[in-house]
């Protein structure tokens, strides 16, 4: 369950970035999308979704691509380059992450709080990836800290490692720690490696491999950030004499609700283990690819179910650039109900996506703090987030309960909006046509 993550120097984001599903204080309203855990005798609180707005390259994809970095870099254990993998290019190529405008090395900032089976973990790291397109600069981990319900577990810098309330997680450290402290946190300290990350190496194999692996199989299990939807889409190419068919009956029924008249299933073959989704024709087994035969934005949500059953069977994060492409609005707001519903929900999963579509700035659907606003500055073109739940009840910038969300959005009232008129470039492409002519 994720409850902070916070960047600095982050592309568009040089002062840091603070994106919270913790429910802001004084809110009330859609309880059903509150989420509670105990820990040692004491309440967490987090949002089951959170929908986020701006206009466009104002940096809200840049929010979900810098959980993805981090998450990438945890995952991979060093600040190294990695071959090209993923949608987000970012994560494989670290020097395009630093903020654009320094002239100078200034440190990229990741930290993250989150909760996994009943214990609240707060990691951060501070590194040195050098000036923005750098290919050859020297990487080095500045800082790096674990914190495991509240209690600093160690802090390590450039070249040393601190560790502090140690004893406090005796249950999972490793069986022959207590008598051997003093050797292990020697060892420890005598194996910094620059560009490599503690956590997943020396903490893991000195101390508590039950801990580490409980974080890495948040991030690759449960922590999914998918950082353009329609990556989710695949084509399907096989062998028309030599398929196998096998229908699903989750994915055939909600293309049935969506209004697909035909079965809808998926093929394979000996040689390639690799499922692709094909459509049924009037029960003829005429198999046609889906991505040709049913409309876009349903061969698209059909490609995103499996995440949503994983998700919600699993109690993970999702975390996706545009959910509501090509989706009708009332498909969207149906997934966000299901996330508020405790009878769905039990395991207790959280949705977050941005989105350009101003009918989701609706009280019966979103808390004020679970709507997120990212404006770029003009002058400086800085970006920075904020809440609905940050401008408060009173006073000329107030937004009172009972408020169309959207007509003040539109009146420009929360920011995070750019007014829009291409007639002047149009005007003068169309006089220059005009005189070549």
């Amino acid at each position: 369950m994720l409850l902070e993550f916070k960047t600095k120097n982050y592309k568009s984001f040089k002062d840091e970035l603070f994106f919270s599903m913790i429910p802001a204080p004084k809110q009330k309203g859609l309880d059903y999308s509150v989420f509670h855990k105990e820990i040692n005798g004491k309440i967490y609180k987090s949002l089951s979704t959170s929908v986020i707005y701006g206009a466009n390259a104002s940096g809200k994809t840049s929010v979900i691509e810098a959980m993805d970095v981090f998450k990438n870099i945890i995952l991979r254990g060093n600040i190294k380059n990695s071959l090209p993998q993923n949608i987000n290019a970012a994560a494989d190529n670290l020097e395009m992450i630093p903020n654009i405008d320094n002239d100078k090395k200034k440190p990229v900032n990741f930290n993250i709080k989150f909760i996994e089976d009943n214990i609240l973990f707060e990691y951060g790291i501070s590194i040195d990836v050098g000036v923005y397109a750098t290919k050859d600069s020297v990487r080095e981990i500045l800082s790096e800290t674990l914190s495991v319900d509240n209690n600093l577990i160690f802090n390590r810098n450039t070249k040393t490692i601190e560790f502090y309330k140690i004893n406090s997680i005796e249950r999972y450290l490793i069986k022959n720690f207590k008598g051997n402290e003093k050797s292990l946190i020697e060892i420890a300290g005598s194996n910094i490696n620059r560009e490599e990350l503690f956590l997943v190496n020396g903490f893991k194999n000195i101390f508590s491999q039950i801990l580490v692996d409980k974080i890495i199989n948040w991030f690759r299990n449960k922590f999914i950030t998918i950082c353009r939807a329609d990556s989710l889409m695949v084509s399907p190419q096989y062998d028309r004499e030599k398929i196998k068919f096998f229908k699903s009956s989750t994915v055939n029924d909600i293309a049935k609700i969506m209004g697909s008249i035909n079965d809808i299933g998926y093929v394979y073959t000996d040689e390639d283990a690799t499922s692709h989704m094909v459509s049924v024709l009037n029960k003829k087994k005429i198999f046609i690819p889906s991505n040709i035969f049913e409309s876009y934005g349903t061969f698209r949500f059909l490609n995103t179910v499996p995440v949503l059953n994983i998700v919600l069977k699993k109690g993970g994060t999702l975390i996706i650039d545009e959910f509501d492409a090509s989706l009708h609005p009332m498909v969207v707001m149906n997934i966000v109900k299901i996330f508020h519903n405790d009878d769905i929900n039990v395991n207790k999963a959280q949705l977050i996506f941005n989105t350009h579509n101003p009918i989701f700035l609706n009280s019966n659907l979103f808390r004020r703090d679970e709507i997120k606003f990212v404006e770029r500055n003009e002058q400086s073109h800085y970006s920075e987030i904020y809440s609905l739940s940050d401008f408060g009840t009173d006073g000329k910038d107030g937004v009172r309960k009972g408020e169309d969300y959207m007509k003040n959005y539109f009146v420009n009232k929360y920011g995070a909006i750019r007014n829009i008129d291409f007639s002047s470039v149009f005007e003068r492409l169309v006089k220059t046509e005009v005189k070549s002519e």
